[in-house]
C-alpha cells in the first residue's frame, strides 16, 4: 500500500500543512464500466459517514462474536505503540471469523516478512509472522477469511493476477505463534486486478473487493468495485480460479479535486450491507473522507 495517506496523516499530527486546498469542487463524473458487469450483481449506494483520517481510514470489519460487537476499523492511530516501535508501522484492512477471531494484517518499511495480529474471541492477542515467499511483495493490504474460518486470503499491491492462500491464524489448528505462517494455495485470477486494498468473502467462493487502480485500463473505470468468483471453495490443499468483474466505480465525491484513495471494504452477512472505505484528496482527508454503504439490487 502506498505511504500517501499515512504521510497527510503524520503530518497533520506533526502539525505541518501537507495537503492543499484544491480549487474545484467536484471530482470528475465516472466513466462507463467494463462490459461484463451486466452479469453480475448490482450493489447500490444506500448512505455514508464520516471516516476519521486517524482511526477510520485503513479498513473496516464487522465482528459477530460476542454479540452486539461494534464494527472495527482501522487507521495509523490504532497501532498499538509497541508494534509501531518495532517496525510495524502500516495496518491494513483487517476481518473477523464468524466464530469472533479478528485479524490485522501489518506491515513493515523493511525486512524481509509479514505479520498477522490476532484477536481471539476471549480478548488475548497473538502475532503470527509470514515469511516472504520468493517474489512475493512486501505490502500486506489486507485479510480476508473464508465462511468456514479455516482459511484467509491476502493479496499484493501492483499489477497482480493471484490471491495468496493461507492457514487462517489463530484458527486454522496447524497455525502457530512460534512457527512460520505458510502459504497454502493460491488463487489464480483470470485477468489482472491492480491496487487491491480489501477484499471480503460474500459467500464461500464470492469475493467483493476494493481497488484503488489510478489508471483505470483494465477495466474502463478507476477505483473499480470488484466480484471475484472463485471455482471452488479455499481448502489450502490445491490452487482455485478466480473470475474478476468489475461491477461500479467507487463514490469519488469531495469538497477537493485531486486523487481519492479506495481503502478497505467489508461485507456484514446479517444485514447484507457492504461498506467501503475511500479517502478523500488534498486537505479534504480531514473533513470528508467517507465510508459508504451499499446494498444489493
Amino acid at each position: 500500500m502506498p505511504l500517501d495517506v499515512r504521510q497527510r496523516c503524520q503530518a497533520v499530527l506533526s502539525g505541518i500543512a501537507a495537503c492543499a486546498l484544491a480549487a474545484v469542487l467536484a471530482a470528475a463524473p465516472p466513466a462507463a464500466a467494463d462490459a461484463s458487469t451486466t452479469a453480475a450483481d448490482t450493489w447500490t449506494e444506500v448512505g455514508s459517514d464520516r471516516a476519521d483520517p486517524l482511526t477510520e481510514s485503513q479498513g473496516l470489519a464487522s465482528v459477530e462474536v460476542p454479540a452486539n460487537s461494534p464494527n472495527r476499523y482501522t487507521g495509523i492511530g490504532t497501532i498499538p505503540l509497541g508494534l509501531s516501535a518495532r517496525g510495524w508501522n502500516h495496518v491494513g484492512d483487517p476481518d473477523a471469523s464468524y466464530d469472533g477471531h479478528y485479524i490485522e494484517p501489518y506491515q513493515r518499511d523493511d525486512g524481509a516478512a509479514k505479520m498477522f495480529r490476532v484477536q481471539a474471541p476471549d480478548g488475548t492477542w497473538a502475532e503470527y509472522t509470514h515469511a516472504l515467499g520468493s517474489g512475493e511483495a512486501l505490502n500486506n493490504s489486507w485479510a480476508a477469511i473464508s465462511p468456514d474460518g479455516q482459511w484467509m486470503l491476502s493479496g499484493e499491491w501492483g499489477t497482480m493476477s493471484r490471491l495468496l492462500v493461507f492457514p487462517t491464524p489463530g484458527v486454522n489448528p496447524a497455525t502457530s505463534p512460534s512457527a512460520n505462517l505458510p502459504q497454502a494455495a493460491t488463487v489464480r485470477l483470470d485477468r489482472p486486478v491492480r491496487d487491491v486494498q480489501g477484499c471480503d468473502f460474500v459467500t464461500a467462493t464470492r469475493l467483493l473487493c476494493s481497488s484503488d487502480d489510478p489508471e483505470g485500463a483494465l477495466f474502463g473505470i478507476t477505483k473499480p468495485l470488484l466480484q471475484i468468483d472463485l471455482s471452488a471453495a479455499p481448502s489450502g490443499t490445491a490452487d482455485v480460479t478466480g473470475q474478476v468483474t468489475a461491477l461500479r466505480q467507487l463514490p469519488l465525491r469531495s469538497a477537493c479535486s485531486g486523487t481519492f484513495e479506495a481503502e478497505g471494504i467489508d461485507y456484514d452477512r446479517r444485514t447484507g450491507t457492504l461498506r467501503v472505505i475511500v479517502v478523500s484528496p488534498g486537505f479534504c482527508v480531514l473533513t470528508d473522507s467517507k465510508t459508504y454503504r451499499f446494498t444489493r439490487g
